[in-house]
């Protein structure tokens, strides 16, 4: 039944994916389970959503109730769940006010236009251009993909939009350099996920936060992967004691619902106004209660406390795994977004992973990325750094075990 229905899908669906060979059919906690009844477990979380688990019965309730009442209206209306949607990310981060859309790459086009448009009504023409990293990803729309700094993910898609300026991730002097009166803005994500778990220095946090400030430059937080506890924090800009003008949301905002948020001071988010900028299901009532129930649940449950214990634990093994093998390079990451570089290709050892029943990331060829939920216990912390040391055993070299051990 699975292969049948893999063979459907190939004929069926855009082959934009590399996906694994199984078809899923159901969550729980830290663990999925494919048509075949084997299970899984998850140190992906949907690439940084799933970040209370899979079927927390929290969402499931708040969910499960919303769709008994509403659906959808326009944004035409006020909706209840929104406004408490909203009042939560206010308060519990330095925005005054809160846009709300469908997803990551939506929440970033917007913060580019937010930016440009603050930027005009204060200065008017000419001041648009934002600096951005090498090595970003912001998403694949023609903006976002404009303003991401891998070349791989550009290819084909010219011509791109103009006003991105490229500069190394974590180089003060190449802020310097490149700021001037055409600048609106920089855009960067605290801890590059895409671009293989590089995070930014405090230091460099610092003095961009100065620099912006004494420019009037917006400064843009992308935190649509380190956002909502996952750096074991609630945001990761909280790690740097400094505070963005703007900041997107999405990925695990609604815990798996498609939803995401532009979240700013008031200065800068006044910018908008009636009829310039807008997002049909942004924010509806469905969306809307997920995002309730997911804050609710992050703070009442301890979920951000647990982050930050289980990826100092997780660290902790992984650090001991490198001292065994050669081949790893750095563990790197905060909280339990992690990542472990490595000198050999990783596609054959997130193959040798999912044959053992674990689900990982690798990205940029030899990075591999571990996401798991949230909510994830020392157990199976320790299932998976077992699987890791037998699977890394198949790949080191008897002379260099050797001088290990």
């Amino acid at each position: 039944m699975q292969d049948e229905l893999i063979k459907k899908a190939t004929q069926y669906i855009a082959s934009t994916y590399n996906r694994f060979p199984v078809v899923i059919t159901k969550g729980e906690g830290c663990w999925l389970w494919d048509l075949n009844g084997r299970r899984y477990l998850d140190f992906l979380a949907g690439i940084a959503v799933c970040n209370l688990g899979h079927a927390h019965k929290n969402i499931i309730e708040d969910l499960t109730v919303q769709a008994g009442k509403l659906f959808h209206v326009s944004n035409l209306f006020y909706t209840e769940q929104q406004i408490k949607a909203a009042e939560l990310l206010t308060r519990h981060s330095f925005g005054d006010r809160v846009f709300f859309c469908n997803s990551g790459a939506e929440a970033n086009e917007g913060a580019i236009k937010l930016a440009r448009r603050y930027s005009w009504k204060k200065y008017g023409e000419g001041r648009h251009n934002i600096i951005v990293m090498e090595n970003s990803f912001h998403g694949r729309t023609i903006a976002t993909l404009s303003a991401t700094g891998q070349s791989k993910f550009k290819e084909g898609f010219a011509p791109l939009v103009d006003g991105f300026i490229y500069v190394p991730f974590n180089s003060i002097s190449a802020i310097e350099k490149n700021m001037n009166e055409k600048t609106c803005a920089v855009m960067l994500e605290p801890i590059q996920g895409e671009g293989g778990v590089y995070v930014a220095k405090k230091e460099y946090i610092k003095a961009l936060r100065d620099i912006t400030q004494k420019r009037d430059v917006l400064l843009i937080f992308d935190e649509i992967q380190t956002g909502i506890g996952r750096t074991g924090k609630l945001f990761a800009y909280q790690h740097y004691d400094i505070e963005p003008d703007i900041m997107t949301l999405a990925k695990a905002l609604g815990n798996g619902f498609p939803v995401g948020a532009i979240v700013a001071r008031e200065e800068v988010m006044n910018a908008f106004e009636p009829g310039t900028h807008a997002s049909t299901f942004g924010g509806n009532p469905l969306a809307a209660s997920t995002v309730v129930a997911t804050f609710n649940t992050m703070i009442d449950e301890g979920v951000v406390n647990n982050s930050e214990e289980m990826g100092r634990y997780l660290k902790k093994g992984l650090l001991s795994l490198k001292k065994r093998f050669s081949f790893i390079k750095e563990i790197r990451g905060m909280g339990l977004m992690v990542g472990v570089e490595l000198t050999i290709e990783g596609d054959k050892i997130l193959k040798d992973f999912f044959n053992e029943g674990i689900i990982i990331n690798c990205t940029n060829g030899n990075i591999l990325r571990l996401l798991p939920p949230l909510i994830i216990k020392r157990e199976e912390i320790d299932l998976f750094l077992d699987v890791a040391n037998r699977i890394f055993e198949k790949y080191e070299k008897p002379q260099e075990m050797e001088k290990r051990i």
